[in-house]
């Protein structure tokens, strides 16, 4: 097997039973990632408009349960909290199959859905930290890594439903999600308990907010997070009905972007660690957003296969500044963040990220797309100027954070893996 492989697969131990809760609840995700939709159309017998109006009322309800929850992860230790919101998220599942069957009652199961997928992201990604202990930014890209493969298992499974068609099939898709849930459940029921760290039960509620240069990458990390959706979102459409590039084009870029990730998340990964590294991560992924979106847009109006070979060298780019762009991520959420407020402060990035995913469809569809080839350009200049502010940034943070003796901070990272807080001298 290849050095590069085995390195998505730990020693035994809290971060392979981590890893395998990850691919367990990513496969199930994976399942009702592209059919929660469909699901609302032909199983509840909603019209399109209004199953986007009832995700679009979950998306936003769910932002205000990522900080909140992220507190509770600091206050009582991210795992069980982290179970609990699996159980949720696994009853939300299996409430589409069982009460959804209106658009009111559609509302209610998508806005508990949601408010726990916001949830859960903040008590997952502090977990993570704690499992991970000193080398959490690293495990992070493996668990990157992981995501990429579960969810692509699961979007191929769904593909049989799709091809089906029918009430059950869709239905059968939302109950193997819940099962999923409660399989992740156990699973991570195998590690320790992570005791919350010293000082996490005094930790003021609005600390983060409280935290300029975090409100400030917060910002920055909100609008950088739309470039996840240049791909899935605004790409489709740009194949399909402005460029002469086939139409199963549209997938084979996706699964182009998933490999890209599964094989050389892990090693960008390695080379972003601190504060600072995490701004210059950033920077390049700006500038290569700029390279990739502008190529999109000179797809249009060349042959089919110009235009495809085109694509594919954009996707390719586009995908590698997503690795750098996903490691500054990683690098800036842990190193901003207090080690015992792990949670709040993942919450409030989180509910910037949420919020640039609800924009994203607005902004690359509506406003995009109708400028054409200009649009595209105009789209990569942005990312390139946020890339530009994060060194700032990141500056800005690591002045502001409290200066840590390096001994003190190990003996607290070590302790926190192991699962019990740091005693102090």
């Amino acid at each position: 097997m290849p050095r590069l492989n085995l390195s998505l697969i730990p020693e035994p131990g809290p971060r392979r039973v981590y890893l395998l809760a990850t691919l367990i609840n990513t496969y199930g995700t994976g399942l009702v990632l592209t059919t929660l939709t469909l699901f609302a159309v032909r199983v509840v017998h909603l019209s399109a408009a209004r199953t986007g109006l009832a995700m679009t009322i979950a998306g936003l309800v769910g932002l205000l349960a990522a900080m909140p929850i992220g507190r509770l992860a600091d206050r009582h230790g991210p795992r069980n909290v982290y179970r609990v919101v699996l159980l949720v998220l696994g009853a939300a599942a299996a409430g589409y199959v069982l009460f959804a069957r209106s658009f009111a009652s559609f509302l209610i199961v998508t806005t508990v859905d949601g408010s726990a997928l916001m949830a859960s992201g903040a008590a997952n990604v502090t977990l993570l930290r704690r499992v991970g202990g000193e080398g959490a930014t690293t495990f992070r890209s493996q668990s990157a890594a992981v995501l990429n493969v579960g969810i692509t298992l699961g979007v191929a499974t769904a593909a049989v439903a799709l091809e089906l068609n029918t009430v059950n099939a869709y239905r059968a898709l939302f109950l193997g999600n819940a099962l999923t849930c409660l399989a992740g459940v156990a699973v991570l029921g195998r590690l320790p308990k992570y005791e919350p760290l010293p000082g996490a039960r005094e930790e003021s509620p609005f600390t983060a907010l409280r935290d300029r240069p975090f409100v400030a990458y917060t910002v920055l990390s909100g609008a950088m997070y739309m470039q996840y959706f240049v791909l899935i979102v605004l790409l489709p459409v740009w194949v399909v009905y402005h460029t002469s590039a086939p139409r199963w084009a549209v997938s084979a870029f996706v699964i182009v972007n998933t490999v890209i990730v599964v094989l050389f998340q892990v090693r960008v990964g390695k080379n972003v660690q601190t504060i600072r590294q995490g701004g210059g991560a950033f920077r390049r992924a700006g500038t290569l957003f700029l390279v990739s979106c502008s190529a999109m847009g000179l797809a249009a109006g060349i042959p089919a296969w110009a235009a495809l070979l085109l694509l594919a060298a954009a996707v390719v780019v586009h995908s590698y500044g997503e690795l750098w762009h996903a490691s500054g991520t990683y690098a800036l959420d842990f190193g901003l963040a207090p080690p015992h407020a792990q949670g709040q402060y993942q919450g409030l990035v989180g509910m910037g990220n949420g919020a640039g995913q609800a924009v994203a469809p607005i902004l690359l569809i509506g406003l995009v797309l109708s400028l054409g080839r200009l649009g595209f350009v105009l789209l990569g200049a942005w990312f390139a100027l946020l890339g530009l502010t994060a060194p700032a940034v990141a500056r800005w943070g690591e002045r502001t954070r409290p200066a840590v003796d390096a001994a003190d901070a190990a003996e607290t990272a070590k302790a926190a893996e192991a699962g019990q807080p740091a005693v102090a001298d």
